[in-house]
């Protein structure tokens, strides 16, 4: 195989099975090539994806060593992502009752999500993480974006038990936002005792659902790493119950009489 397709093959890979561990005697047996050979194009491969601000390949050298892809977007491509997030968000038209945004139409373009999931999956890169969690029904396209950069698998906390997904945990909680108890239930089988979660969510006022969702994984035994909120509200009225969070944007002064509202970048620090 000539290095140019050889190029294109490995990189197509590394794409597709992020943070998968490869030794470079599967590439030699897969394309035919030496190792030193193999060993260039990585150091190719690597040179483009840091140029282009996309991640990095991660080597280990030894004989037991190998190649890991490790998405990872510069600083630059998460500022250009969130200051196109900020200026969609700020369109008067998506002003909703109850002081929400409406984001179906950012939240359904896979584009979009996918580059979201990419940096929540940079920012939590360092972390140990061996799930991703939100709830139905909005957070779920984003739970996905994010699980397939760290390539862990989703695990969706339901509002009402499925009998077809055998026996459960629940709590009630209380929504800061709305003052209402509510349900929310997790399979047994779906969450490992000791797991390290990353908890992803669409949007947060007060914080009451993720913080339910603490809860439920504390009575799960099940430890939270990481979370991740593509938008907040800074709403002086509602007293915040979550504080350790990673937040995209960040909306504020909304006023419907007047449809206004300001979205600016959140408190994620991107480096």
């Amino acid at each position: 195989m000539k290095r140019s397709n050889r190029l294109v093959a490995l990189t197509n890979f590394f794409i597709d099975h992020p943070k998968v561990h490869m030794q470079l005697s599967s590439f030699t047996n897969q394309y035919g090539a030496s190792k030193s050979s193999i060993s260039e194009d990585l150091d190719i491969i690597d040179k483009m994806l840091k140029h282009e601000g996309v991640g990095y390949l991660r080597r280990v050298p030894g004989a037991t060593g190998g190649v890991m892809y490790i998405p990872y977007l510069s600083q630059d491509n998460c500022a250009s992502i969130i200051r196109t997030l900020c200026e969609d968000l700020e369109d008067p038209s998506r002003l909703l009752p109850g002081g929400y945004i409406y984001m179906g139409d950012i939240l359904g373009d896979p584009m979009m999500v996918r580059e979201i999931g990419r940096i929540f999956a940079t920012a939590f890169s360092a972390l140990k993480i061996d799930v991703v969690m939100t709830i139905e029904t909005k957070g779920i396209p984003l739970a996905y974006a994010v699980a397939n950069h760290l390539n862990v698998p989703v695990v969706i906390v339901r509002r009402d038990p499925k009998i077809v997904e055998g026996s459960s945990v629940s709590i009630n909680y209380v929504s800061a936002s709305s003052r209402k108890i509510q349900t929310m239930v997790l399979t047994k089988q779906s969450l490992q005792e000791g797991a390290n979660v990353c908890i992803i969510d669409d949007f947060m006022k007060a914080g009451g659902t993720i913080n339910g969702m603490k809860s439920l994984l504390a009575e799960c035994k099940a430890n939270v790493q990481a979370i991740g909120v593509l938008a907040e509200v800074d709403d002086e009225d509602d007293d915040r119950i979550v504080d350790d969070y990673t937040s995209l944007v960040k909306i504020a002064n909304i006023d419907r009489t007047q449809k206004h509202v300001e979205v600016s970048k959140g408190n994620i620090e991107t480096k």
